[in-house]
């Protein structure tokens, strides 16, 4: 279920991408963008964690079980 919403767009930026897509409405521009923006700020995040310390283990260990249980 969509929001419905009225927003003001370029439309030499939304030609431009529907010219390199075979994307056919501003909607699906919108969207393609949205989700774009979105997964890359999850990567973001993702490598931002990268060194938190969250997972707290020895690499070598882990891989050398995951072979013994095969």
């Amino acid at each position: 279920m969509g929001v419905r919403t009225n927003i003001v767009l370029d439309d030499q930026l939304i030609n431009e991408v529907k010219q390199m897509t075979a994307l056919k409405t501003k909607k699906d521009v919108v969207d393609l963008a949205l989700s774009e923006l979105l997964k890359q700020l999850k990567r973001k995040k993702l490598l931002s964690m990268r060194h938190s310390g969250l997972w707290k283990g020895d690499l070598a260990q882990s891989r050398r079980r995951r072979i013994d249980t095969r």
